[in-house]
């Protein structure tokens, strides 16, 4: 079988993503997963697209899509600190696109320790920094607020405030485990998102982020003899046999989680009734993730959500390198 130079690359990011020689599990070869052409083209527009099974009616303003305002360009720019993967980046990123300003994104690998350290005291992302005010400051939904308040950034209040739904919530719970299981390991596998570039960053984030079904006490311990977690060498072998394991059945529980979300889904542009919220923000930016899991299958509705938000935010999905 004839490789592309991209499939390849994959391939070989994956075999070496946990450790300097090749993991002794087989890992499956990685291939491009089947995209929707909306989701392609959203890389190059700016514009939002409306699915085919759903025209919304001239009467109803409130699924009519988001109209981004004019452009913002501060001289100098601001700058967000993120790790791609991040979803609490991600709200940062998609909040700032949505406002139509223009920023520059600096992806921290993710063993550096002293750079946020340097701006905020601590290891922490995003961190939003604001040259003009001498600002710098961290937490996503304050940064959000802050951005959504300041006339600098265009109109104010284009975001509503969550509508505190409890039946989004409640799923994004319900799926936490199963979600963790597929993502985490194809983060580092894939050797592409930027603050996984260097066996350091993949090794920190494995040495942090347990896999189900451990907690956090049982994978990093609390330093004490009695509970010191576990070892580099057994969090290694477990992320690679995550990678190697089928995940047929995983994903098939998702696609059927996936379908229960598409239903709570109030349009193709938004999460709930009255317009682009704070709703959107998180749930979206969670929903990022399942990207990188291929063979997946979305609903058409939810599908053309994530595509529709992925345009309108500036922020790419995963699916060129799902694994």
């Amino acid at each position: 079988m004839k490789l592309s130079a991209f499939s390849f690359a994959l391939m070989t990011a994956s075999a070496t993503a946990f450790s300097p020689s090749a993991v002794s599990a087989p890992l499956r070869p990685a291939t491009t997963s089947p995209r929707a052409p909306s989701s392609v083209t959203s890389l190059f527009s700016s514009s939002p697209t409306d699915s085919s099974t759903s025209t919304p009616p001239p009467s109803s303003p409130s699924l009519a899509p988001f109209a981004r305002p004019p452009r913002v360009v501060l001289d100098p720019l601001p700058t967000v600190y993120v790790y791609d993967h991040c979803p609490f980046c991600v709200r940062v990123r998609l909040a700032l696109g949505v406002k139509n300003v223009k920023h520059l994104l600096h992806f921290l690998a993710n063993d550096d320790v002293a750079t946020p350290t340097a701006l905020v005291g601590k290891k922490i992302a995003p961190i939003f920094q604001l040259p003009q005010d001498d600002l710098v400051m961290m937490e996503s939904l304050d940064i959000i607020a802050k951005i959504d308040a300041d006339p600098r950034f265009g109109p104010t209040d284009l975001i509503a405030p969550a509508s505190g739904r409890k039946d989004v919530k409640a799923w994004q719970k319900s799926v936490q485990t199963l979600l963790r299981t597929l993502q985490r390991p194809r983060y580092v596998a894939t050797g592409l998102l930027p603050e996984f570039q260097q066996l350091d960053g993949r090794h920190a984030f494995i040495k942090n982020h347990q896999l189900p079904p451990y907690d956090k006490p049982e994978w990093k311990g609390d330093g004490s003899p009695e509970n010191p977690g576990l070892d580099m060498e057994t969090k290694l072998q477990l992320y690679a046999e995550a990678m190697a394991s089928d995940p047929t059945p995983l994903i098939e529980d998702l696609n059927a989680r996936l379908i229960e979300l598409d239903d709570m889904l109030y349009c193709e542009h938004y999460c709930s009734e009255g317009g682009l919220s704070l709703d959107d923000i998180d749930l979206w930016a969670r929903l990022r993730s399942i990207t990188i899991v291929k063979e997946v299958r979305w609903p058409g509705k939810l599908r053309a959500y994530m595509d529709n938000l992925s345009a309108l935010g500036d922020v790419p999905l995963y699916d060129e390198m799902a694994l």
